[in-house]
């Protein structure tokens, strides 16, 4: 019988969530959806050093925002809790003690001072089985005195025994089979008796048997990792239900080499969190992807294709045929370049294939921010500016600058405009054309397009003169959309005051 898939995402409270594991996380849910699995939130906060006070909720803000949907954790609860590993402890202290019963750990009493010391005295120091029998621990102290450090609480670490001369072996969905020699294996400190916390390394073992996790997704930069993982499934005896491991490749910097960093998003220009972060010692706020403006649809599908693809040319794709397309089978084992550009475009894509109307509720708040009350205006009216500029903007917030005339009168006109198309003659000749439109019948776009133009025609006016003083008395410059769409929207009576308003003040400022 097939075990149920279960995948888990499990950061540490140590900061802002960076984009880099946001893609992990949405890896996990894609695969976990794609068969019908659960996702898990794992807190691993044994790192108490270095704990963020608000890390947690961001964690957990991000993933809701971004429709990451979470099955178990530590506010969904489940019934292999607890789901934040300061919780655990009970539970890690039986499994240390079944290690160094079972001579697979010992008890290691080295002081960083003395650890320093190896350190200077020999080259590439490591802990292991070479320079073992020279430090001060279990294995090289009698039993006695190892009882005696213990009763006196002497502050110790255990390690795992690491046996040289074996060939460990990782299979990974996406680089296949990978071969380690132990020899270059250290012996890992999997337990601190100063906090009374494993590290990473068992914890995360323990909890992922416990825990039912059937594959391990994670970053690359975790993959030196995985053997010792390996050893310690074997030497618990939980080979038979280790974990498929699958390690992704790294989000590279969108210029040069190396790991995409804060410091890349910040020279650029652009986020590497998912949620603005307000940094609790120093203050500082760094930008993030909701807070910047993108759509959290066109985030999921932007990080969806870095380091993975459908098989075919596919890009925009909702978060249902994600699940549907998602394998890895299609993911690459180099890294991705952070082709934050590409973000941009995903997120106009989306709001082009937004509803008008919904596209205007969002612009609502936008209009206050800049002293409009949309409440001075239909909702209809809105629905309908928004519509006629969308096409040009990549962000809600680019919706003012192209939409504003819409709600708010010129109050100047662009200078070069002025001077190339508002002549001694042009005031006269908006007088004429404020004639003819207050003798329309119909406003409309479709109606009074034909009669405008055919009364320049018969004047023998020059169109674009004509057309584009028009443009810059209404909107302020010479641009936007189509400009009998504009008229139609703002209507008769405003549209004639703003002709009247630009012959008076271009006039004065020519």
């Amino acid at each position: 019988m097939e075990r149920e898939v279960r995948v888990r995402f499990a950061p540490s409270p140590t900061g802002p969530l960076h984009i880099g594991g946001v893609r992990t996380a949405l890896y996990n849910y894609l695969f976990a959806r794609r068969h019908g699995g659960k996702m898990i939130l794992r807190i691993e906060d044994t790192d108490s050093q270095r704990f963020v006070p608000g890390a947690e909720d961001y964690i957990n803000e991000s993933l809701a925002w971004l429709g990451i949907g979470i099955d178990e954790g530590v506010r969904e609860g489940g019934d292999y809790g607890p789901y934040k590993q300061s919780e655990r402890r009970d539970i890690y202290r039986r499994y240390v003690q079944q290690l160094i019963d079972a001579g697979r750990a010992y008890y290691a009493f080295d002081t960083p001072a003395e650890l320093e010391a190896k350190r200077a005295e020999v080259a590439n120091f490591q802990y292991d089985a070479s320079t073992r029998g020279s430090m001060r621990n279990s294995l090289s102290l009698p039993a006695e005195e190892v009882k005696t450090l213990l009763d006196a609480g002497t502050p110790y670490v255990v390690r795992f025994k690491i046996e040289p001369g074996r060939d460990v072996e990782v299979n990974d969905l996406i680089r296949g089979k990978v071969v380690i020699k132990s020899d270059i294996l250290d012996d890992k400190v999997l337990y601190k008796s100063a906090d009374d916390l494993p590290t990473y390394h068992l914890a995360n073992i323990v909890d992922d048997h416990l825990m039912l996790i059937t594959h391990v997704i994670r970053g690359e930069e975790w993959l030196p990792s995985a053997p010792l993982h390996v050893l310690l499934y074997e030497a618990f005896g939980w080979s038979d239900t280790m974990p498929s491991f699958v390690h992704l490749p790294l989000l590279l910097k969108p210029d040069g080499k190396g790991k995409l960093s804060k410091r890349d998003g910040d020279r650029l220009g652009f986020p590497v969190f998912p949620l603005e972060w307000h940094d609790p010692k120093s203050g500082n706020i760094s930008a993030g992807y909701r807070e910047s403006g993108y759509l959290p649809e066109a985030v999921v599908n932007f990080l969806a294709l870095l380091g993975w693809n459908p098989g075919d040319d596919t890009e925009v794709m909702d978060i249902d045929t994600l699940i549907q397309k998602f394998s890895f089978d299609h993911c690459s084992k180099s890294g991705a370049k952070f082709a934050y550009e590409k973000g941009k475009w995903f997120n106009h894509t989306y709001l082009q294939a937004m509803p008008d109307a919904e596209l205007a509720e969002l612009f609502k708040p936008v209009m206050r921010q800049h002293g409009v009350n949309p409440e001075d205006f239909s909702d209809e009216y809105i629905r309908r500016a928004v519509g006629m500029v969308k096409s040009r903007i990549n962000f809600v917030s680019e919706l003012w600058d192209n939409a504003r005339f819409f709600f708010v009168e010129p109050d100047c006109y662009d200078p070069k405009a002025v001077k190339k198309r508002w002549s001694e003659d042009t005031p006269a000749i908006m007088e004429e054309l404020i004639g003819v439109l207050e003798q329309l019948p119909d406003f409309s776009s479709a109606a009074s397009e034909p009669v405008v133009l055919g009364w320049i025609a018969e004047k023998g006016y020059h169109l674009g003169n004509v057309m584009n003083a028009f443009r810059l008395a209404v909107v302020g410059e010479c641009k936007g959309p189509h400009m009998f769409d504009i008229t139609e929207l703002m209507g008769c009576e405003e549209t004639v005051k703003r002709l009247r308003k630009a012959i008076k003040d271009i006039h004065q400022e020519a």
